[in-house]
């Protein structure tokens, strides 16, 4: 593969104001060279910018600038070529075209930055952080990414690593005095070190909950019956008309989700079909998708109107809803409509019938009254999710499952120390823990694995 030349467009698809085509392998240059008259490019400076017209034969197809970088000072670690065009997406076409004519070929999806690994510019979790940044929508995704992307999780690991590989080496190096019965390594300094890494993988474990939240959005399912003020809601946090609103029951059929975003974190608000009972066909549908969405959702947000006579029916869906690790919050709606006696004595009455522990606000989605602390509420749980002490988050759950085994494997390392099982097995298990530790930077790792990552990045990354 490191043999062939590769090339792809760098940049969106689409009609811009320039376009960049990339190219990198050891023939890059000639390769150019052939579309790219009167300058010698082999005998430029890396890091050097030149102008001048990109040729398919005598025609002109564009006046572009030409950026060189020489092996090893590029980011392949090849010779390395970006081409600024007009962002004109037939003549990025006609580029390419030229170029795999002339002896480039089509790159695959990440095969800039596989190469990048492979010639060991960038470790795997870097590599993975790359395509994080790329996809990052918020302020707190792009900075747990650009955190990874400088090695902050591989500096960790390292540290962890390199405690454990010394005490291997001493088990192995007893492997081989086995006959003579000789402990090189000290089992209380070895279970003070499974102390201290056991609980900065549990740390790093935890973290996952929050990155996930960071990396992908936090599921808010927004619940309640029929003509209790969800889409209102809604569209009172979205501050636009997304969802109908109507007085007739069972407007919503179907879940609509959106993307609200509260102190650079992502919320996935979905509103959902009204709970009742219903011989609607395509309504019961819409409910069944409804308590689905609660099945998957880290916050349940049950919307009750405020002027509610009998709550009974909503605390029964309320528990039928629950499971101990959702975050609840229950609003009362519509609190513009109904004088303050009215529901003052609600949260009482729900906490009475309710053991899980919630949340409540009165709000008015269509005065806006309390919304922003709703808002407060939905962000709080986020940054609770953060260990304030941990500054690596894992966000990626191949790491989360990598950190898992290798946790596995120091607690059987140190139940093996603690009933003086044989040091084969002690040695066994630490290379399980190294292992499984090297994973999350590439250093053990198989084919699949790395066309499995790849393969989700964007052509020309």
């Amino acid at each position: 593969m490191n043999n062939d030349t590769i090339c792809a467009l760098a940049t969106a698809n689409g009609v811009g104001a320039l376009g960049i085509i990339r190219i990198s392998g050891n023939d890059a240059l000639p390769i150019v060279q052939k579309s790219f008259p009167g300058k010698k490019l082999e005998k430029q400076k890396s890091h050097t910018i030149h102008y001048g017209y990109f040729m398919d034969d005598v025609e002109v197809i564009d006046e572009v600038m030409l950026s060189i970088f020489l092996a090893p000072k590029s980011f392949t670690t090849e010779n390395s070529v970006e081409i600024a065009f007009h962002g004109s997406p037939h003549i990025g076409k006609r580029i390419l075209e030229t170029l795999i004519k002339n002896g480039a070929r089509m790159a695959k999806a990440g095969e800039f930055t596989l190469r990048a690994f492979i010639n060991g510019r960038i470790d795997l979790s870097q590599a993975e952080a790359i395509a994080d940044v790329i996809a990052s929508e918020n302020e707190a995704s792009r900075k747990v990414a650009i955190n990874q992307l400088k090695g902050g999780i591989t500096n960790e690991i390292s540290l962890l690593r390199t405690d454990l590989l010394n005490f291997v080496s001493l088990i192995e190096l007893e492997l081989d005095f086995a006959e003579e019965d000789v402990e090189f390594a000290d089992r209380k300094a070895l279970n003070q070190l499974l102390n201290k890494i056991e609980s900065k993988l549990t740390s790093l474990i935890e973290s996952f909950q929050y990155g996930n939240a960071i990396k992908n959005g936090t599921a808010v399912a927004i619940i309640g019956k029929p003509n209790a003020g969800k889409s209102t809601l809604l569209n009172a946090l979205l501050k636009e008309e997304r969802a109908i609103v109507s007085n007739i029951a069972g407007t919503t059929r179907d879940t609509i989700e959106e993307v609200l975003h509260i102190k650079g974190h992502a919320f996935r608000l979905i509103d959902t079909a009204g709970l009742r009972e219903t011989v609607d066909e395509i309504e019961a549908i819409g409910v069944k998708k409804a308590k689905e969405k609660v099945e998957n959702a880290n916050i349940l947000v049950y919307l009750t109107d405020a002027g509610t006579v009998d709550f009974s029916e909503d605390i029964e869906m309320i528990k039928s809803l629950l499971r101990e690790d959702l975050k609840l919050i229950i609003c009362a709606t519509k609190i513009d409509e109904v004088i303050p006696t009215q529901y003052e004595k609600v949260e009482d009455l729900l906490r009475n019938h309710i053991s899980h522990d919630f949340d409540f606000i009165k709000i008015s989605a269509v005065e806006n009254q309390n919304i922003q602390d709703l808002k407060n509420e939905l962000s709080s749980y986020v940054e609770q999710l953060k260990a304030s002490e941990n500054n690596v988050v894992i966000t990626n759950q191949r790491h989360f499952e990598a950190l898992q085994k290798s946790l596995d494997a120091v607690h059987k390392v140190k139940q093996a120390i603690s009933f003086q099982i044989s040091t084969e097995l002690l040695a066994y298990e630490l290379k399980n823990s190294l292992e499984s530790l090297g994973e999350i930077s590439g250093e053990f790792t198989n084919d699949e694995v790395l066309g499995n990552i790849f393969s989700k990045f964007c052509i020309g990354k």
